[in-house]
């Protein structure tokens, strides 16, 4: 039999290319999902094309795919490429997201546009074209990654957390409609994660020294992916799942 295969959004660094190497470790084949690739780099470190090297170094396929979430026919062809060549799909991350750092009502209404293609369609997108090949080949999982801003108004970036929100709707709705055949979860990040991302966005002084590692998501996202398809609909936050041991104890990755 093959290796089970995973399809992580947002994969070019911080989160996303953290949980594409550790699944590769588990045993996965890797589709690697981001916008920023070698031949055309972002202003932030990390592309897709370094993620699968990773996951090739762990031993694992990896498909390095440079594709923009908000971009329905991309996915679509993301979607048939996959099934085309590797004929199987098992978990689905939710991964990618961008948080304009501006209130709502004094932005420009492209950024809030932006905010939902990517955090709300962009997962939707991914869902719809995967989620029924997944269920036809006998069940899979998805991993929709929400925040703590979600619950926040007063976070300040009133986009994302207009947008978090209803992606954990989405999430329980679509676990609603796909009972027993694909199992939909939601992972709200309710602690400070380190990614290589903040090196470049925070001022040289500012103590990350208790930011935690990208690992515990990957704690997460494991143990989601190994539950039966009856568990489903749920948004579960780290500082629970670490309660339920299934997140490892504290971990410090930040700078000091």
């Amino acid at each position: 039999m093959s290796a089970p295969v995973a399809v992580v959004t947002g994969a070019s660094r911080g989160i996303g290319k953290r949980l594409c190497a550790d699944l590769a470790v588990a045993g996965y084949d890797v589709v690697c999902v981001a916008r920023t690739r070698r031949a055309a780099p972002g202003k932030l470190p990390g592309t897709v094309d370094e993620t699968a090297e990773a996951v090739e170094r762990a031993g694992r396929r990896a498909m390095a795919v440079g594709v923009d979430v908000q971009d329905e026919a991309a996915v679509a062809a993301l979607a048939e490429r996959l099934y085309a060549e590797w004929g199987r799909c098992d978990v689905v991350v939710n991964n990618a997201a961008v948080a304009p750092p501006r209130p709502a009502l004094d932005d420009a209404v492209k950024r809030w546009r932006l905010a939902v293609d990517v955090n709300l369609n962009g997962p939707f997108y991914l869902m719809y074209h995967l989620c029924p090949r997944m269920a036809a080949g006998g069940g899979g999982r998805v991993v929709n990654v929400s925040s703590g801003a979600a619950v926040t108004p007063s976070f300040g970036r009133p986009s994302y957390t207009a947008t978090k929100l209803a992606l954990e709707g989405l999430t329980q709705a679509l676990a609603h409609e796909l009972a027993g055949r694909v199992a939909v979860n939601c992972i709200r990040i309710d602690m400070a994660i380190w990614t290589e991302g903040f090196d470049a966005t925070l001022p040289a002084d500012f103590d990350t020294s208790w930011f935690e590692d990208a690992v515990i998501m990957s704690d997460a996202v494991l143990w989601l992916s190994q539950q039966d398809l009856a568990f489903t609909g749920q948004i579960l936050t780290l500082g629970e799942l670490r309660r339920q041991g299934v997140v490892r104890p504290p971990t410090r990755a930040g700078r000091a």
